[in-house]
């Protein structure tokens, strides 16, 4: 197939159209639930108030507000998928955005600006009237409009996926996995939630000593993933990816889509990092140089150890001497040559992660 022909096969399976609309309209939608904005966003998306002012002070200047790309589900409801943070910030201003459990936000107070001091304490409506919008200002923020890109339900099902992906990538401040943490939520929530209490377990957390920045980027939740797709992927459709990021939403994406037993895989997890950090507490995933470990945690030991002790924990908590046979495969898997060299640097990433998930499972095997 043609480079031109490669365009148009993919082209005709995206379907979108271009509207400009009021925020008196957006408003409307939402408030009639018929746009998704997902709540559950504002734990990612951390604007703070100033940025929340800035956006509001764009709109009453006439200054252009980038579009709002949304996809439009079977029921015709329109599910966002780039602008959750300006529709929430406008939506905050107005006092109708909800929480995730549907409780009623408190209503945004503006801030000074270098434009507008005055904005300084301004709300939608106060009590206060030099403190509120006047008539004339909220008929004017409610009219303005803004450029609404919709992704027809007609479209390939993973383009939203892809599109949001894409638009919360690069130059945005978001790390990869508070992007799949999006992907998680819009494609099955439950599945989300599941995963967000695995990263809460205590033992787990123990076993990790990570730095806050790592902690703030959503690591664990990262590792927690890669402890979960070995079980489930197709090792033979690995070389599709180019890229391991890649990978790991798709992967992700599938993962949502499975068919699990949370219970089966919660306490296989809850085992797992009980035995670890009962053997080694916060050392399970350091190296061992020989007399003591050190260093930070490895990626490469977390694939090789956690999967191989959760795909096998039930056979290794039979054996009587567990915590000594545990201790000496840990400890010699740094002198063990797939280790070392899948450890190498200049090793790419996805064949790293297939092999060393693989040597994990079979390496632990009792």
């Amino acid at each position: 197939m043609s480079l031109q022909e490669e365009i148009t096969a993919r082209a005709s399976k995206i379907y979108r159209e271009t509207y400009q609309m009021s925020i008196g309209e957006l408003i409307n939608l939402y408030r009639d639930g018929e746009m998704d904005i997902h709540p559950e966003f504002q734990r990612v998306f951390r604007w703070s108030e100033y940025q929340k002012t800035k956006l509001i002070e764009s709109i009453m200047l006439n200054i252009p507000i980038p579009s709002i790309f949304v996809s439009q589900n079977d029921d015709g409801v329109w599910d966002v998928i780039d602008g959750v943070q300006r529709l929430s910030t406008i939506f905050q201003f107005v006092g109708i955005l909800k929480d995730e459990n549907g409780e009623d936000l408190p209503a945004l107070t503006l801030q000074k600006t270098d434009y507008l001091p005055s904005f300084a304490g301004v709300q939608w409506n106060n009590e206060i009237p030099e403190l509120s919008f006047t008539k004339e200002q909220q008929l004017f923020f409610k009219r303005a409009r803004m450029d609404v890109i919709i992704m027809k339900k007609e479209s390939d099902p993973t383009t939203k996926y892809e599109l949001f992906q894409r638009l919360n990538t690069g130059g945005s401040l978001l790390s990869d996995q508070e992007v799949r943490n999006c992907l998680m939520i819009m494609t099955n929530k439950s599945f989300y939630e599941f995963v967000m209490r695995l990263d809460s377990e205590e033992n787990f957390k123990n076993c990790l000593p990570i730095s806050d920045r790592r902690a703030d980027e959503q690591y664990r939740t990262e590792l927690v993933l890669r402890l979960l797709i070995p079980e489930n992927i197709d090792w033979e459709k690995i070389t599709d990816y180019t890229d391991f990021a890649e990978l790991l939403d798709k992967e992700t994406i599938a993962l949502c889509s499975a068919k699990l037993d949370y219970d089966i895989i919660r306490d296989k997890f809850a085992a797992t990092f009980s035995l670890l950090y009962g053997v080694f507490e916060e050392n399970a995933f350091k190296k061992y140089n020989g007399k003591k470990y050190i260093g930070p945690v490895m990626a490469a030991a977390f694939q090789t150890i956690a999967v191989g002790v959760y795909k096998n924990i039930q056979e290794i908590l039979q054996l009587k001497d567990r915590n000594e046979w545990l201790t000496y495969k840990v400890q010699s898997l740094y002198s063990e040559e797939t280790f070392i060299r899948n450890t190498t640097p200049g090793v790419r990433s996805i064949p790293r992660f297939r092999e060393l998930s693989l040597f994990g499972d079979e390496y632990f095997r009792p």
